[in-house]
């Protein structure tokens, strides 16, 4: 699952380019090209952060965040700006970084992944076309949620943390199977099956005598 990001900036071609670039990092982009319209897209979707120019049309950056921030709304915010003048302003409004106008796009990049994970700690990692998230315990494949058992959750992450390499049975068997419960290498097949199931088009490889590899 992909972050959302509210885009706001009045500059067409900026904003087209900016779009073009944050979707081809993965990111899932709104935009908007004044406050009035920002807080309407606000009303109707939830964002994992805010790119806002301080100077749109109807209500500025910097106001709207700040009515953002009376009305507890905490998603991160990155100022993005030719005013420097107006950051100190913009900070005391709830923003959490900024960047000047013109800007190198790696820059960008990388303050937003910083902000995202300084603000909300990285809970998802993708996989080849899987995407775990620890936080919720979910793994999704093609962007599907995958419906798993407990131990079918834990296996899979198993092997996806380890994906290309050999898992030894009995490492398998503490991972997956608290001290109080019977594991066993009948039971590992048992819930390999059940992947399987899941993911049929996934191979697990049975390394005969040694252990298991999911092969990506």
């Amino acid at each position: 699952m992909s972050n959302k990001i509210l885009l706001v900036e009045d500059d067409m071609l900026l904003s087209e380019s900016l779009e073009d670039l944050l979707e081809d990092e993965d990111y899932e982009v709104v935009s908007a090209s004044n406050g009035e319209e920002a807080l309407d897209k606000i009303y109707n979707d939830k964002f994992d952060l805010y790119l806002l120019d301080i100077n749109i049309p109807l209500i500025n950056g910097i106001e709207l965040l700040k009515s953002l921030r009376e009305i507890n709304d905490t998603t991160p915010a990155i100022f993005l700006t030719s005013h420097k003048e107006k950051l100190k302003e913009g900070f005391l409004s709830g923003g959490d970084d900024y960047i000047t106008k013109p800007f190198d796009n790696d820059e960008l990049l990388l303050r937003i992944k910083a902000v995202l994970n300084r603000i909300n700690p990285k809970k998802e990692i993708k996989i080849g076309e899987f995407i775990l998230n620890e936080k919720t315990m979910q793994i999704f494949y093609k962007t599907k949620e995958l419906k798993l058992s407990k131990k079918e959750y834990e296996l899979l992450k198993l092997f996806l943390k380890n994906s290309n390499e050999v898992i030894p049975k009995d490492i398998i068997i503490d991972e997956v199977w608290q001290n109080n419960e019977s594991g066993s290498e009948g039971a590992i097949r048992v819930y390999i099956n059940r992947l399987k199931h899941h993911l049929p088009n996934i191979t697990i490889e049975n390394i005969r005598g040694i252990g298991y590899r999911l092969v990506l």
